[in-house]
């Protein structure tokens, strides 16, 4: 639903009153929400694959499979019995004592273990995401990938007729080198007596380059054990070989998704039943998610394959997908598929890496589990859960509902300070009301927002959302934590958790939302757009949020000082197409706008190589990346004097000195349609 977007009004900055911010004390950080510790009880079967990068070309060194169940007594604590297998091709395989830890979780579902579930070498924190049942999650990042799946244990056990009936299975197979990595998406059939029909087995190994490799399988059986079923292929004597011997799979609470992979092995294997053909799909809202992937799209040129292990969420909607990875935020866009159909139901197009990258997906009955497969040059797999359903009484915050106001980057990228963020919930306020003063206030028709205790300043309150900027007092050492609680005329609402991050850059968007041409002008102040593209080498504006710190003491809800510049004080890069734009040029730099509110400007050079046409433009923080904006580029005029690409001494030092003249935020973010519509600070005048 659109929202009316109103500027804030001038006021005099002289008669501003600037406190200072840096040396008084940071807000504590508070623990981290656990009133979801009760929704992770009893026993869960679980798989967990490590993988060590060891050399330049991203070949292993050292991988690991840890499979088992885990008991879990909804009060913070598990265990692990006796008996789970340990894989290590470090020659450390081994069956496990009984193991024992703690786990925080919070209303979302959001959490992590405090020791993981892994033999010696590894130990860190896990994160995870819990939904239906079924847990996915990895660690930080620490010198390896990893990724765990668990699936609760239903009762009844699984059994053969459990497996019956049409699956779409996903596989990824880490070679030692890089070139022997391989992934493939299949369709299985089982009668429901332990026979399963003959199979082809396409995919992609990393040797292989873009073409399908096909592996045909024909008289293997499945069997069930204490739940788990195993699938007996036979020995196959020509390349590709993607399956040999046993498959072991864990299955969710109703049966419909399963996981798993060889007992002696390292892979990884995700799996939907399939809906009856011709059934409508809805794939739309909020959804957690896990997976693998290697980019082979350098392989060629340096010999580098680089591999990734990720958890995170997604929010679809109207054919678009915008996904947190870890600490990455990504556009998807395609044909999302509307039915199930017997092979690959749908793809979608991910035009904002390097290189664009497909993305092969299947839907579980009702569309509330999804798989994937990548094509080259990106094999890898994917699992997606749809999300639970949030709602509450009273003043309610949805445990979900914190989100970057420009790129609308999901709860699960955790928020910075100087952020400007949305929150969604019930009962927030008891009417719309939209700032109309500077600074920002803390108390805006009867609603306050504490961030860590901190009063946040309010740009825009309503019943449904409100939008606030993360006080710079949340500090955002490794591990901290911010508690955001509102309070609608003296009722407070339940608190929520997430964490705190150096930067989590969002990109300002054309229309807003976070999706499509990013709001970025010219040097003279024109917005860049398809009918005004901006070319090759020249100096252009962007405007985001969430870099983080600034230099200059800077009042919460304060617009930038003007004359001079409160500078971003987190390293900031910026890619347009892939290739590296400039941050150091003369006239580049990375600060508050002067004069406006909530907003950083990003004075950047593009590069000489930009590609032409509808170009991706990436954000880079100390701690964080955001790829979905994107930048018309124009090809260069055949004389270079009609070029604009280098910019004349006034306009540039327009550029870097933003006079009033020069950028009209408002106009340039404006209203629009978005996944999750938040309004748009607009500048001081």
């Amino acid at each position: 639903m659109s929202l009316k977007i109103k500027a804030i009004k001038t006021v005099a900055l002289a008669a501003l009153t600037l406190a200072p911010i840096f040396g008084r004390l940071w807000a504590a950080s508070p623990p981290f929400d656990n009133s979801g510790n009760s929704l992770l009880s009893g026993t869960y079967n679980f798989r967990r694959v490590i993988f060590v990068v060891g050399n330049a070309s991203g070949d292993l060194s050292r991988t690991i499979a840890v499979n088992g169940s885990m008991v879990f007594d909804g009060a913070g604590n598990y265990s692990i019995p006796a008996g789970a297998t340990d894989q290590d091709s470090a020659g450390l395989s081994q069956t496990t004592s009984a193991v024992t830890g703690t786990y925080t979780l919070s209303a979302a579902g959001y959490g992590f273990l405090s020791s993981p579930i892994i033999a010696s070498g590894t130990s860190d924190t896990l994160y995870f995401v819990l939904s239906s049942g079924i847990i996915v999650g990895s660690t930080t990042e620490n010198g390896y990938n990893d990724l765990l799946i668990a699936g609760k244990l239903s009762s009844p056990a699984p059994s053969n007729a459990t497996l019956q009936g049409s699956w779409s299975m996903a596989g990824f197979f880490p070679g030692a080198s890089a070139s022997t990595s391989a992934d493939a998406f299949f369709q299985l059939t089982a009668d429901g007596s332990g026979n399963v029909s003959g199979l082809s087995v396409p995919g992609y190994f990393g040797g292989s380059g873009a073409s399908i490799q096909t592996q045909t399988v024909a008289g293997f059986s499945a069997s069930f054990n204490n739940g788990t079923a195993t699938l007996n292929f036979p020995a196959s004597a020509s390349p590709p070989i993607y399956f040999s011997g046993q498959e072991n799979l864990s299955f969710s609470p109703d049966g419909n998704f399963v996981f798993g992979g060889s007992p002696d092995g390292y892979d990884m294997i995700v799996g939907v039943r399939n809906g009856a053909a011709g059934t409508s799909l809805n794939f739309s809202g909020l959804y957690y998610q896990a997976g693998i992937d290697r980019d082979f799209s350098q392989y060629s040129a340096s010999g580098f394959a680089n591999l990734d292990t990720y958890y995170g969420s997604l929010s679809a909607g109207g054919g678009s997908v915008i996904a947190h990875e870890r600490l990455e935020s990504v556009f998807y866009a395609g044909a999302l598929g509307s039915t199930f159909t017997d092979s690959y139901p749908s793809t979608l197009v991910s035009p904002y890496n390097d290189a664009p990258s497909y993305i092969q997906f299947a839907y579980g009955s009702g569309g509330k589990y999804r798989i994937g497969a990548g094509t080259w040059p990106f094999p890898g797999i994917n699992i997606a859960v749809q999300a639970p359903e949030f709602t509450g009484s009273g003043v309610y915050l949805n445990p979900t509902g914190v989100v970057n106001s420009a790129s609308s980057a999901p709860f699960t990228a955790g928020v910075s300070a100087g952020e400007l963020i949305t929150l969604y919930g019930s009962n927030l306020a008891a009417g719309t009301v939209v700032a109309s003063t500077v600074p920002l206030p803390t108390a805006l028709g009867g609603v306050q927002v504490s961030i860590n205790g901190v009063p946040a300043p309010i740009y825009y309150v309503s019943a449904g959302q409100i939008s606030v900027l993360v006080p710079y007092a949340v500090n955002s050492t490794a591990g901290n934590v911010a508690r955001i609680q509102v309070t609608n005329n003296g009722t407070p609402s339940n608190a929520v958790t997430t964490f705190v991050f150096q930067t989590t850059p969002g990109a300002f968007t054309v229309p807003a939302g976070g999706i499509g041409p990013g709001a970025i002008v010219h040097s003279n102040g024109a917005l860049v757009t398809a009918g005004n593209p901006a070319l090759p080498g020249e100096l252009v504006i962007a405007f985001v949020t969430g870099l983080g710190e600034v230099s200059t003491t800077v009042q919460d809800g304060s617009a930038g000082p003007y004359p001079g510049f409160a500078y971003a004080q987190n390293n900031i890069s910026v890619e347009v197409g892939g290739v590296p734009a400039s941050t150091t040029c003369q006239y580049c730099l990375v600060a508050l706008a002067p004069g406006e509110i909530a907003l950083y400007q990003i004075n950047l050079q593009l590069p000489e190589t930009v590609p032409a046409g509808e170009t991706p433009i990436a954000f880079s923080g100390t701690d964080s990346y955001a790829a979905e904006a994107s930048i018309p580029i124009g090809s260069m005029p055949a004389s270079p004097a009609a070029a604009n690409a280098a910019p004349s001494a006034a306009s540039a030092a327009r550029a870097r000195d933003r006079s009033p003249r020069i950028v009209d935020a408002a106009r340039i973010a404006g209203a629009g349609a978005k996944i999750r519509q938040a309004p748009f600070i607009g500048p001081v005048r």
